[in-house]
């Protein structure tokens, strides 16, 4: 039987596998909303609706194989990438690699992909942005985000965050925080707020920081536990930051 925290994760694992399959297949952006926001009833949804067509349910099982035993899974990938190296091969490789630390050999991979007709595919440029803000190669991540920031699913995903730190990291301060000024609606956007605060620390401005954080935190008493889920952290975050500031 699993544990409450392994349930957890099996969760997170099947949501990123229906979420990744959705984006790649170019699915209504509804499924990605009920993925997130109903993730037990979303993912059997998606999966018996989408993923049971040509046996794509694999998917499903090599995501669970990978929780269990990652190491494993990537020998395996990267044995069916030297079998056949295709665009999906070369891209559930990579997203073995970046899951597993190995940015290096993620970007590598991800970069091979955009070639042809992938050369504007969402997921890998989605990726790729989050491996170089990873590595700090901010200057890399903005041509990348320039080319899906009008993507529906960009307003409110970790890539958005990654472009508006490459702005600030590049000198570009004042685009970075219009950037993070459409990422400041009430009891959303978590993270980016969090990370909004971060910078306006970094930029001598504590005052609208500790107001930030204690709306934050005012925001988080008013939400069920089930609201809190997937928040929880940065609420934590910036109780850790304003104690600091």
């Amino acid at each position: 039987m699993f544990s409450g925290s392994s349930y957890y994760y099996l969760i997170i694992v099947l949501q990123a596998i229906c979420v990744i399959h959705c984006l790649r297949k170019g699915k209504n952006a509804t499924w990605i909303f009920a993925i997130i926001f109903l993730p037990l009833i979303g993912c059997i949804a998606y999966i018996f609706t989408e993923m049971f067509k040509g046996g794509e349910i694999k998917q499903v099982q090599t995501g669970v194989s990978a929780f269990i035993n990652p190491s494993g899974n990537i020998k395996n990938l990267e044995q069916q990438l030297k079998f056949s190296d295709t665009f999906n091969n070369r891209v559930e490789l990579a997203d073995a690699y970046f899951a597993n630390g190995d940015t290096d050999k993620a970007i590598e991979l991800y970069e091979s992909s955009l070639t042809g007709t992938f050369t504007e595919n969402e997921h890998v440029i989605y990726q790729l942005i989050l491996a170089y803000s990873l590595k700090q190669n901010y200057s890399a991540v903005l041509p990348l985000a320039k080319k899906i920031y009008s993507r529906p699913q960009f307003a409110k995903s970790q890539a958005h965050i990654a472009y508006a730190l490459a702005l600030e990291h590049t000198g570009n301060k004042f685009q970075a925080q219009e950037v993070f000024k459409t990422m400041k609606a009430r009891f959303s956007y978590y993270e980016a707020r969090y990370n909004y605060g971060l910078f306006l620390i970094r930029d001598n401005r504590s005052t609208e920081a500790t107001q930030l954080f204690n709306t934050m935190i005012e925001e988080a008493a008013q939400l069920s536990r089930k609201e809190l889920t997937g928040k929880r952290q940065w609420i934590n975050l910036a109780k850790e930051a304003l104690r600091k500031v």
